[in-house]
């Protein structure tokens, strides 16, 4: 697998990928920095850690697959 696979602009997986990295990141810092009930911390933490797992999947798909438009003979 080679890394250059992961950036795939024309690739919609790719920015899939980053907006649910992005999010969860987010969703993280929510959890960290702001007073939330537990139940709140839970939901959101839960967020979090879907999207993180969503967004491994896809990136490691993306590492998997031909990037579009390459050619191979």
């Amino acid at each position: 697998m080679k890394l250059s696979r992961l950036f795939q602009p024309r690739n919609p997986l790719f920015w899939l990928a980053v907006a649910l990295n992005v999010l969860s990141a987010m969703l993280a810092w929510v959890v960290q920095n702001r007073e939330l009930h537990a139940w709140a911390a839970l939901l959101v933490g839960g967020f979090a850690l879907a999207n993180a797992l969503i967004g491994t999947w896809l990136v490691w798909r993306l590492l998997r697959e031909e990037p579009v438009g390459s050619k191979t003979n």
